[in-house]
Parts: C-alpha cells; structure tokens; sequence
C-alpha cells in the first residue's frame, strides 16, 4: 500500500483565475540549444568521446533524444541497470548484439567476444586461445569491442547512465578515449559525480588526457525557458511572470520537474498562481496523480517501484501472489494516471526520481515485505540472477541471504576479470553486523584480492584496518590480510605505513609463494624512509629462499626483478646481465603485464644511476608492453618516466606544461602522483628565472617535501630537498646547506651514497663561496667512498667536479 496525504484545498482572492486546457501530448524540446548545437558539430564530426552530465531529471535523455532525431547513419544505443549482473561491457554487449544485420568482415581480434555474444557467432570471426595473463585477456577483449565499433562506423555510439556502469565498461571507454575508432561519435550520459566521490566513469575519464573527453554539463531551465515551457505546455500566450517565479521556486529549474508539474496543472485545471496549484516538489505532483487509483492498484504500483524502473508482470504477480490479468490492469490504470509510459518494450516509470517518489511512498514494512517477497521469485529463476537476489535481501534486512549472494555475485564478477565489481559488492558484505568473524575473514581476504589493483582501495583499506586491530584474528588471516593491507597503502601513497603493515604480515605469512613476493616488496630500496639497504639485502635473501622453497615460478619470477632492481640502485653491475635474462626468458614475456611492470622500475633505477640510454630502452619497451596490454594503472608511470628522461637529458622546451597535464591526471593515482610533483618542482626550480619562478618553484618544492616527509617517500624527499638546495644557493647559501645536509642525512641512513651526489656538490659549492672549502671536505670524502666501484656514472660526475672545488 502507498500512504498518500489528503488533498488540501485552500481559498482566497487575487488574480483571474487562468484555465489551462488539456495537455496536447508531449512537451515540446524547449532549452538546450547552445549544447544541442555544440553536441552536433562534435558527432558531425568523429571521432569523438563526449560526457553529458548533470543531475538526476535534468534533461539529458531528452536532450540526447533529440541529438539523434536529426542525425543521419547508424545510431548504437545501450542504457545502464541501476542493479546490474557481474556481466563485464553488459551494456557495450547489449548494444552491440541489437546492431548483428550491420555487421560486416572485422578484425580477427573480434572473435574474442564470440563466447559473450552467441547470436553474433555466424559473422564474428572464431573466438582465438585463451591468454595466461588476466589483464591481457582483458586488453584483447577491449580491442575486441573496439574492432566490432569499427566495423559498424559511421556510427553514433549512446550510453545512458553511465553512473551505473560497470568497471570494465569504464576501463573500454577510458581506453577509447585514447584509442578513437575512426568514424565512430561515442555520447556518455551520466549524473554529475558527487564532490569527494566520483563514480568509475568519472575515475576511468580523469585518468584520460584533457583533450580525450568534451564534458558537456546541464544547468538548471532559467526563467525564460520555464516562461516558454509554461506557454507551450499550458497553451498560454504569455503566462504570468509569477508563475514562472513560482515553477522556478519550486521546482528549482530541473525539467522533468518543471514538466510534470506543468502536465498536472494542465490536466486538473484551476488557478495555476493559487498556493496550491503549483505543486512544491514532485512528490506532490505524483500524490495527485496517485489519489483517483484504487488500493489494489497502488499496492501494484509500490510494487513495481521495488523491482525497479521497467517491472516484469510476471515476477510482479508472483510476488504479489495476483494473476497476471490483474497486475496488467493495475499498470496499465498507473499509465493512464501519467505514473507509468510505454517505453516501447513494456510499462515503466518515465524517470527514476518518479520510481523513487513513489518507492518512499510505501511504508518501510511493506518495502521490507516486498523486497523479500520479490528475492523469493527470483530464487527460482535459473541462472540465479545473484546481484539483484543481493540488492533485493539487503533491502528486506536479510543479512544472511544478502552476504550469501554478494559473495556468489562477487566471485562471478572474480571469474569474469571483473575486479572492481567485485570488490564493490564484497565491500557492502563489510557493513553486516552480525557477520560472523570468520566468514568476515573469509570475505575481507576476497574483498583485499579483488581490491588491490581496482578503484576501491579507500574504501577497503579501514575495513582491512579494523580487521587487523582484532587480536583474535587467526595468524593466517593476520599474515593475508596484512599484506594487502601494506600493498594498498603502498599504491595509495602511504609509502612507510604500507611498508611496516607488509614487515608485520611477512611473519604470519605460511606459505612460501606467499612469503616470497611479499619480501620482494621489502627488497625495493627507493621507496620508503628508515630502512637501510642492508636490510632490503636481507629481505631479497629470504625472499629467494622462500621462492625456492615454494617451487613457484611467478615467486621466483617477482624475486628476480626485485633483485635486479635493488642491485641497479646499488651501482652493481650484475643488474644488468639479470635484466638481459629476465628479458630473453619465456616466464617475463608469458606475463606481459610483470613484464611491463619491470621494464619501467628499471628504467627509473637506470635513471637514477645515470644510464639514460639503458633507461629509454626500457622505457620503450616498457611503453609498447602497456599499450599492448592496456593496463591503466602503468599509463602515468610511463608518462612520468618518460618526463623524467627529458628532464635529464636538458629538454626542457614544454615539460613544465606536461608535467603539470600528468599531475592533474594522476591525482587518482597516488603511487605515482608524489614522485610527478616531485619531478614538476625539480624541473620548475631548474628553469625558475627570478621574482615569481623561484617563488612559485620553491613553493612546489617545500610542498613536495612536506608530503614526502608524512608518507615516508625517500626518492621524492631527497629529490626535492636537494633542489630546494640548489634553488636556494644563491641568495641563501645557509639555508641551502641546511637542506643538502638533511638530503644527505636521509641517503646515509639508506646506504645508497649516489643518490646524495648533487646534495654534496651544494655543499661542496657553497663551503667555496663562503671561502671555507675545507667544510665540504667530509661529505665529498663520503661520496667517494660510498660509490667507489659503483656503476653510477651520475653520480662519478658529481664527485669529479667536487673534487675540482674540494680537492683531497
């Protein structure tokens, strides 16, 4: 049942009543045209990737509507489901298979979708092995979506409500924004991200380049158009500003508002300026319209809002225990009423504020009863559709069974590639008070698995934090879980806090396969403050015990590359013979993403050192690897290595420009983001002129170290104190001695005596500007004793000139 308030008519004077007629059918396009014309001169001229925001009712459906209306050639359409199945690209699919009468010769690589799209199987080609690597069988499947979109262009790809999109539909389209298929015009519609929060599409397209993706945001109507609407909709010549005032006041400018309102003034006549005739908010618009409906009819109704914005007769009559005949009157009485429209294919609610309104229109028991009763049809359906058993039983208050089928729902979004959709539904399993501890465990390991490398690391990182502050967690799950825990801090930018809770699991850690790369990770010598490099030796020994131990190649794999970066920031020559191994061996180039992975950390070790030519070879093959596999989350590492070279190489022409394009574009990358600032301050002090250029170059810098200093990051700390250093030289010889010091300080408390090179070389300079040369005499003497057989030709350079201005 809908509790409904009673209808209140209030008298009184003022101006002559104004009759509106009958509505005469659907309001006219009214607004818009600015965007309407932007929108067409981008799709006129593909390829091109827009995101139409704004808030729910604002418009862009009707927009977007009218966009296709007037434009020529094939149009693919799909719309996203607020509680969606762990169906990977559902939507993209969905689209795709309408358009199979279109579909001509593709790319082999298309055959990859053979197995998710059946009814394409007589024209797509034959579906190929299956790849060893995940995130390459994921990249095959984008490229596979990508070559079906180009055999179908010209074309105009939409998809409606992208905030309900799944994660891998976000990855395609962030990957297509940087791989534009030719002749294709892909529009986005989605709802405005929330401040703080954005949703997986807002995170996939902000990882884009600026140019990739025209946003395109929706206001509020202003008075003109709500006046115009009025006229049109009331058939008014012109109608009073007042009511305008009034349908702006309540309404606030939002059209499917704006419109209902004005359908309800037109069908039930009156005065539209009395104070009861504009409604305040749409739930009065719809209370009106709910009122002539019988009980069994709004109970039918409530129902339907349960299930959801197109409600299937069926399962709405079994739930309700009706016969169809019965629930088919009772919609179709709504429809008249202007609660439902024929969407074309059934029934359904013209808009989700209109299903929410009348969804919170039924009492909380009866929502509970609903929900429950609608989960108990939908058991028997086969497959069992495990994401809206789960959204159904959690809305009913059914912890038990919600827990039951997030998980089902998780582990089949797991088997699919699909990560994030996984972590998303394992994370609402968290909030289930009465969940015993160890399902909890069992949950919360699953949830740090699928987590790790996807966009829910805030949110799982407290709930891994609570779990480990229980004493009574069992060692094993202690040692699990704590280790996920550290990984996710460590890619969140918590370098010494991820660092210490993987010291922490390494104990409890069984398992050698397990054991061996967590110490691999404590092997890793540029990234946290603290730890001298004897103790990352000390790791990388346990580590290529453990990975004997375990017999697994993907552990001694990890070990392998672990050791070889940490002996390339050692100055040791042997890195590079292992690099050659690792390179020319079959295990690297099965696992192409490791691979990628490798190349670029190495590229950086090479950098450090001083081998720029080693470090753009690897950077190139690094670069090729990512771009084969499509693997996101190495784009800015790619970009800022690549930065980095430029930056030591001396070209500068433009890299403070990109630089400051990959910060912004890596803020939701945070492992990467501090060491881009890092490079960004280096690059904007070494070009600084005067006045202004220091002052904003010694600002990002002393930012740089702040942060660097909270997290525990020793690369970027030591990188932006010893060019604060150098900045400040010149006109503060003090205190850029105070910061060299503190940079060399850090590096001999990490052992590494290369990375203080350019600190010694201020110290050493501003000891002769002060005539006292002899000061810088014990630092020069440390460096040379601390590279003295290194292979660090950046560092020989330095000690070279120190030795011109600091003689022994």
């Amino acid at each position: 049942m809908i509790d409904g308030d009673d209808d209140k008519t209030r008298g009184g004077g003022g101006p002559t009543p104004v009759r509106p007629e009958r509505l005469r059918g659907p309001v006219e396009f009214v607004g818009r045209a600015a965007e309407l014309d932007q929108l067409r001169r981008l799709v006129e001229a593909p390829p091109c990737l827009i995101l139409l925001e704004g808030e729910p009712g604002i418009g862009k459906s009707r927009l977007v509507a009218e966009l296709l209306s007037g434009l020529p050639g094939h149009h693919v359409v799909g719309e996203c489901d607020d509680v969606p199945e762990p169906f990977p690209l559902g939507v993209l699919l969905d689209a795709i298979g309408g358009s199979a009468d279109r579909l001509g010769a593709v790319s082999p690589v298309a055959g990859a979708l053979a197995p998710l799209l059946p009814e394409l199987a007589d024209v797509l080609p034959a579906a190929p092995p299956p790849l060893t690597d995940p995130a390459a069988e994921r990249h095959r499947l984008l490229r596979a979506v990508a070559a079906v979109l180009a055999a179908l262009s010209p074309a105009t790809l939409l998809l409606e409500d992208l905030h309900w999109a799944d994660p891998a539909t976000c990855e395609f389209l962030g990957y297509l924004a940087t791989h534009p298929v030719d002749g294709l015009a892909v529009v986005l519609t989605a709802r405005t991200a929330a401040p703080g929060g954005g949703t997986p599409i807002h995170d996939a397209l902000a990882r884009t380049p600026p140019w990739s993706v025209t946003r395109v945001s929706l206001g509020p109507l202003d008075a003109g158009d709500v006046h115009r609407l009025a006229a049109r909709t009331l058939r008014l010549d012109d109608p009073p500003q007042q009511l305008t005032a009034t349908l702006l006041d309540r309404t606030a400018g939002i059209p499917f508002v704006v419109e209902e309102v004005l359908r309800t003034l037109a069908e039930r006549g009156g005065d539209p300026l009395a104070d009861d005739s504009v409604p305040f908010v749409l739930r009065d618009v719809l209370l009106w319209r709910l009122r002539p409906l019988d009980e069994g009819t709004r109970e039918v109704l409530g129902a339907a809002a349960v299930l959801g914005m197109a409600p299937d007769q069926r399962i709405l009559a079994s739930a309700l225990s009706l016969d169809r005949v019965t629930v088919g009157s009772a919609l179709t009485a709504a429809h008249r009423a202007g609660l439902l429209h024929d969407g074309g294919d059934g029934l359904r609610f013209r808009h989700d504020l209109a299903r929410q309104v009348v969804y919170d229109l039924v009492p909380r028991p009866n929502r509970e009863w609903l929900h429950l009763r609608v989960a108990r049809v939908l058991e028997q359906e086969l497959p069992r559709p495990v994401a809206q058993l789960a959204h159904h039983y959690r809305l009913a208050g059914s912890g038990a069974d919600f827990v039951r089928n997030a998980e089902a729902a998780a582990d089949l979004a797991t088997e699919r590639g699909d990560d994030a959709t996984a972590a998303s539904f394992l994370l609402q399993t968290m909030d289930v008070a009465e969940l015993p501890r160890p399902v909890r465990v069992r949950l919360a390991a699953k949830l740090g698995r699928s987590a790790i490398d996807g966009l829910s690391q805030a949110e799982a990182i407290p709930v891994l934090e609570r779990l480990l502050a229980d004493r009574r967690l069992p060692p094993g799950a202690r040692g699990e879980l704590g280790l996920v825990l550290g990984r996710m801090l460590r890619q969140q930018g918590e370098a010494l806090r991820g660092y210490t809770e993987i010291e922490r699991a390494v104990p409890y850690l069984r398992a050698p396969r397990r054991k061996a790369p967590a110490l691999a990770v404590l092997a890793a010598p540029d990234t946290v403050v603290g730890r001298h490099v004897d103790d990352h030796l000390a790791r990388c020994t346990e580590a290529e015990s453990a990975a004997t131990a375990s017999g697994d190649p993907a552990a001694h794999l990890a070990v392998r590359i672990a050791r070889a970066s940490l002996l390339l920031e050692l100055g040791d020559p042997a890195a590079w013979s292992i690099i050659t191994e690792l390179r020319a061996s079959a295990e690297l180039a099965d696992r192409p993403r490791e691979h990628a992975r490798a190349c670029l950390n190495w590229a950086q070790g090479a950098l450090h050192a001083g081998h720029p030519e080693q470090a753009e070879a690897l950077l190139a093959a690094g670069r090729a690897l990512v771009d084969e596999t499509g693997y996101e989350r190495l784009t800015a590492l790619v970009e800022a290595t690549e930065l980095s070279l430029s930056r030591a190489a001396g070209r500068f022409d433009g890299l403070a420009e990109r630089l400051t394009r990959l910060v912004t574009t890596a803020e939701r990358m945070p492992v990467t983001l501090l060491d881009a600032r890092a490079e960004l301050a280096t690059v904007l002090a070494l070009t600084a002129g005067s006045g202004d250029d220091v002052e904003i170059a010694e600002r990002a810098l002393r930012e740089v170290v702040a942060d660097a200093r909270r997290v525990g990051a020793i690369w970027p700390l030591v990188q932006a104190l010893t060019a604060l250093a150098r900045l400040t030289l010149t006109d503060r010889p003090d205190e850029a001695v105070r910061h060299a010091a503190d940079a060399l300080s850090l590096v001999r408390g990490k052992g590494i005596l290369a990375w203080a090179a350019e600190a010694v070389l201020v110290l050493a300079e501003a000891a002769v500007a002060a005539g006292e040369p002899a000061r810088a005499a014990d630092a020069v003497a440390e460096l040379e004793a601390g590279i003295v057989g290194r292979d660090a030709p950046l560092a020989l350079a330095a000690l070279r000139r120190c030795r011109e201005l600091v003689p022994a």
